[in-house]
């Protein structure tokens, strides 16, 4: 009786699945990850995903089914832009640096349903959309949050830090930060908007990259942004990941001023593995928000709402036919 019920204090306390690099690649305890996100930018706060662990883990099966292994999930989501679930409520953080603990202990139930379905989250820290409506943190509270956020998080190893969306104020001060409390925690940077590959003493301190490469504006993304990725990995010889590659949907926000095509973001990612990069999928949901059409009901990037990123997620999905060299 004692032998069953210590095993099952073993089982509960396990220890997250740890997401490693290796050269330019990376690994789930020690197998090849190929790393394939999808932007849930409103995870934490959103109620159809939260209403239970079971309902939870229904969604991420479905992201699975759909080719998806990492969310990409933000800590502040309090911006003023009408984006889906945004509220003054929705960040991990109280001005003065402390936690908002209900939304910390919401984001633990998270890690600890990605963990059991295979998944990784990357947690981006800080928003440049919140900085710009002048809702920030100075930088002794800025610290101090991130120091006990990432006390608060250490056990989980499927997670990976991203400092900022589309931003870089004090990267390395919290870079030191993060390292100092946790070592191991694998840090990135959206340094920027799109085409903005970041400075080399950042990107040379960072574990691996995480930029928005060049979108529409620029020309034919997906000839444009694998000469981007594939100049980071040459330079810096670490993991690099098309955070957001060129949108679709709304102009609003940075999006494309033409209309897009789904085969346009089949070849950009397609291409982007074939440079030896990874790609986190963009969604117009967040730009649209309730109520609008490309915004699903759930406030859920739902994978089949949409033809358009049905087709998408159809190419995601049978990513082991195509990825690069077969299976990772």
């Amino acid at each position: 009786m004692i032998c069953v019920a210590f095993a099952g204090i073993m089982t509960a306390m396990a220890p997250a699945a740890e997401l490693t690099i290796s050269g330019t690649r990376f690994q789930l305890d020690g197998k090849p990850f190929p790393f394939t996100g999808v932007s849930f930018f409103n995870a934490i706060y959103n109620p159809t995903f939260n209403a239970s662990p079971e309902v939870r883990r229904e969604w991420l099966g479905q992201f699975s089914r759909h080719g998806i292994n990492v969310l990409r999930v933000w800590a502040q989501w309090d911006n003023r832009r009408g984006f889906v679930d945004a509220s003054p409520e929705a960040t991990l953080y109280h001005p003065d640096g402390t936690l908002r603990a209900g939304n910390v202990d919401r984001l633990k139930e998270i890690l600890k349903d990605a963990d059991a379905t295979g998944f990784v989250i990357e947690l981006c820290l800080f928003s440049q959309e919140s900085y710009a409506h002048h809702i920030r943190l100075d930088p002794d509270p800025q610290d101090k949050a991130v120091a006990a956020l990432t006390n608060e998080l250490k056990p989980w190893r499927n997670l990976v830090f991203q400092i900022w969306n589309e931003k870089s104020l004090r990267t390395l001060d919290m870079l030191r930060v993060i390292k100092a409390h946790d070592p191991k925690r694998l840090v990135t940077n959206s340094p920027g908007f799109a085409g903005d590959l970041g400075k080399d003493d950042e990107n040379a301190a960072l574990d691996f990259l995480t930029p928005h490469t060049s979108r529409q504006g620029a020309g034919r993304t997906w000839e444009i942004a694998p000469r981007e990725i594939a100049s980071l990995l040459k330079k810096f010889n670490k993991p690099v990941v098309d955070d957001e590659p060129a949108r679709n949907g709304t102009s609003k926000f940075g999006g494309p001023k033409e209309a897009t095509q789904p085969i346009d973001h089949i070849l950009h990612m397609h291409a982007v593995w074939e440079a030896g990069g990874h790609s986190v999928y963009h969604h117009d949901m967040f730009q649209t928000g309730y109520g609008t059409p490309a915004c699903p009901p759930s406030g859920i990037p739902e994978p089949d709402f949409s033809p358009y990123h049905g087709a998408v997620f159809d190419f995601l999905a049978n990513r082991e036919r195509y990825w690069v060299g077969g299976k990772e």
